[in-house]
């Protein structure tokens, strides 16, 4: 079993295809960690497109896109379903940031995070930008999430260093 990384330890790196909603389109590309260095990255992996908590969660951080810019971060929303599923949640809920499709689960084991059933838990993990991990949230049950306010305190005290 892979261990979910620890506070000061590098994160792995991965690449991802994914999406974001830019005015009506759905711009996919590749998405690289190690490409993104440089700058705080929010790594927000959730169940499923379209359902209940995951919906509140990324509509949410959707609406709070300003406040993590604030906090010079960019923030990445990943889950085990495809692209299109991804491009018709964003259209949906108008989701500003990039949606990572992580298929076969690749990258949430790579952090610990893959589970039976559900596919993933839902984690949030802040990465410095240097690549290693400055804090994290693993939910056991996934019927809550971190909020904005949380996770911007987080890179405050970041950039506080």
């Amino acid at each position: 079993m892979v261990s979910i990384p620890q506070q000061g330890q590098a994160v792995p790196d991965f690449q991802l295809p994914g999406g974001v909603l830019t005015q009506e389109r759905f711009e996919r590309g590749e998405y690289r960690l190690r490409a993104d260095r440089g700058r705080p990255l929010v790594l927000a992996f959730y169940p499923g497109d379209d359902t209940s908590v995951c919906t509140r969660q990324l509509c949410s951080y959707s609406s709070g896109l300003e406040a993590f810019a604030d906090c010079g971060a960019d923030v990445w929303a990943i889950s085990p379903q495809s692209l299109d599923s991804h491009e018709a949640f964003a259209r949906k809920h108008r989701l500003g940031m990039p949606l990572l499709a992580d298929t076969d689960r690749t990258v949430a084991r790579s952090f610990g995070i893959a589970a039976p059933g559900i596919g993933l838990r839902r984690a949030v993990f802040l990465v410095a930008p240097d690549g290693t991990l400055f804090w994290k949230h693993v939910a056991l049950l996934g019927a809550t999430f971190q909020s904005v306010d949380t996770l911007t305190r987080e890179l405050t005290r970041l950039q506080a260093g």
